[in-house]
Parts: structure tokens; sequence; C-alpha cells
């Protein structure tokens, strides 16, 4: 009787899927709460872009760590601080949380990412919450995702507080 050769297949390198392939990328939901110190670091300066990192625990938004805008110009422009960015980052792995989203505001612009944002962001695969405070009366915050280079609009769901 002949042997029977199995010939194994070659393993292929399995490829994870780039954005614009995967059907729809899970609203952002953030606790009102968390929404409400995000719009109170916007408020507080009115003339400057604010920016700041969310992090989340099992995919749950659960904290907002402010960073310093350290850019030059900083009413059409922000530079997170790098040292306070880097102990947000460590203060995040000590509590097994994870980088979410970026946040930042434009102080007299509307609620969408600018060219210069988008040539600046180094994290497409994170959620980006962009604050309008060129608004009557009323904040405006958007969110977006980096798809193909550009941003496109994310749904943002705020939970009500229990």
């Amino acid at each position: 009787m002949a042997k029977h050769e199995s010939k194994k297949r070659p393993q292929l390198p399995r490829l994870q899927p780039h954005m614009s392939q995967l059907k729809k990328k899970p609203a952002l939901e953030l606790p009102r709460t968390l929404v409400n110190r995000i719009l109170s670091h916007a408020q507080q300066s009115p003339d400057e872009e604010i920016c700041g990192l969310i992090s989340s625990k099992n995919r749950i938004a659960i904290n907002y760590y402010r960073i310093a805008n350290t850019a030059s110009n900083k009413t059409h422009r922000f530079e997170m601080n790098g040292a306070e960015q880097i102990a947000a980052m460590k203060k995040m792995r000590a509590q097994n949380e994870e980088i979410m989203a970026i946040v930042h505001s434009h102080p007299d612009a509307p609620a969408t990412p600018s060219t210069l944002d988008k040539k600046s962001n180094g994290y497409p695969e994170l959620y980006y919450l962009v604050i309008s405070l060129n608004t009557k009366g009323v904040l405006e915050l958007r969110c977006f995702l980096l798809i193909d280079g550009e941003f496109k609009p994310a749904e943002l769901v705020l939970e009500q507080a229990s």
C-alpha cells in the first residue's frame, strides 16, 4: 500500500481590513459627564484651541485627559505637549485603558477638521472630536474618522446619566 502524503498548504498572511472595507465602525458613545468635562475645558480657553485624549476600557469611554497646547499660534493650531501626552498614555496603560479619541477645539471655525488637522493626524484608527466655539450660545461637538486620507463624519452618541 502506498503511503499517503498530505501536502500542507502554505499559510497566507492574514490581512487586516482597511477602514474603507469595514461596513461601519461602531458609533462613538460618550457619557454625558465626560462630554461636559470636554466642553468645559473648551469654554475655559475660548480664544485658543484646547486638546486632549479620551481613553476607554473594553471599548467604553471612561476618561478625558487634558493636554496643554504648545503650538506657537494656539488660535488656529494645536500641538499636544509631548511630556503630558506621554504621561497620559502611561497612566492609561497602568489603568488598562486604551486611547480611543483625540479631542481639540476651533475657537473661530466650524467643528470640522482642517487641512492641517488631516496632515498632522498620526493616529488614523482613532476617533477625532472637534469642538466649535464659533456658534451662538451652544457649543458644537462633532466626531470624525480618517478613512482613505479623508475625514468622514462618524456617529456620536451621548449616553444619559444613570
